[in-house]
């Protein structure tokens, strides 16, 4: 529930979301995680009327272990460009082409 709540803030935070403008979103998580669902967390945030959907990633060997994954879809005008993907903790291997872009700025 923490992981998953630290991720959605900072999805919002980064991307600066309103909640309102959140169409949906789709939790994945990989299989060794199944004490909770992933959604629970965003219910608990307060997130009560936007459309959720909790599903397991493929059993892929040596993949990443313990990993949640979250795609959320926006209503927005930002361009693709201006979008950051969040990756954090192990994850941050997945696309560390992708991760420079957010740490910098956080940095900054």
């Amino acid at each position: 529930m923490a992981a998953t709540k630290e991720l959605l803030q900072k999805m919002v935070e980064l991307n600066e979301v309103e909640v309102d403008k959140i169409a949906c979103i789709w939790f994945t998580t990989t299989q060794d995680l199944n004490s909770a669902f992933p959604a629970a967390a965003a219910r608990d945030m307060g997130w009560i009327n936007t459309a959720l959907l909790c599903g397991h990633e493929m059993n892929v060997p040596n993949s990443l272990s313990s990993c949640i994954r979250v795609m959320m879809l926006v209503n927005t005008d930002k361009g693709i460009k201006d979008i950051k993907h969040v990756y954090l903790k192990e994850a941050r291997t997945l696309r560390e082409d992708l991760v420079l872009d957010y740490t910098e700025k956080k940095e900054q």
